[in-house]
């Protein structure tokens, strides 16, 4: 029951995580230049994470919540409207 309940929880935050990335993006770039391909590593990795976590019952519900919210931040560091923003201040 642990092991099936901590899976759910960390399939939830794959979830709302993927779904603020997507806001967040959609929000800045609109729908002409939405990263289609970073949404689909994203959700590749959750789905990684997420049966990892269920796998090995000795990873920590923070580990696996954690790598995944900084494999989401560093996703959005290699978006289109980021890399603009960095080159803006920049230059």
């Amino acid at each position: 029951m642990k092991k099936t309940l901590g899976t759910m929880v960390v399939a939830a935050a794959v979830v709302l995580l993927t779904a603020t990335f997507s806001f967040a993006e959609f929000a800045v770039a609109g729908g002409n230049s939405f990263p289609y391909f970073q949404l689909g590593c994203l959700i590749v990795g959750g789905l990684v994470i997420v049966s990892l976590k269920h796998k090995y019952e000795k990873m920590y519900l923070n580990e696996a919540v954690g790598a995944f919210a900084l494999y989401t931040v560093l996703m959005a560091l290699f978006t289109n409207p980021v890399i603009e923003m960095v080159k803006t201040l920049v230059s």
